[in-house]
């Protein structure tokens, strides 16, 4: 559960736009990749792959592959802000 809110607040800051694009294999299957908005209602039983977040300062296009509590997997398109911007 702590996933879902991380990524959420992550969420925060970047804007996104709704829409579909593509799909993509997932256990022999085409699964579409979904567009997130803050309206997507995300069921996230249980994360299969993320992306590691890129070492750029600025806003930067993520997917993360999870499965849903009926066990459908799902693959999520959204954007946040890289890791370099921190003045540390």
């Amino acid at each position: 559960m702590k996933a879902p809110m991380v990524i959420l607040a992550l969420f925060a800051f970047s804007s996104v736009v709704m829409a579909q694009e593509g799909t993509i294999k997932t256990q022999g299957q085409q699964a579409p990749i979904e567009q997130y908005s803050y309206a997507t209602h995300l069921d996230v039983a249980k994360v299969m792959s993320e992306e590691p977040v890129p070492d750029i300062c600025g806003v930067v296009p993520m997917r993360m592959t999870y499965q849903d509590s009926n066990g459908k997997q799902h693959v999520l398109k959204y954007e946040i802000m890289g890791s370099g911007c921190s003045n540390g």
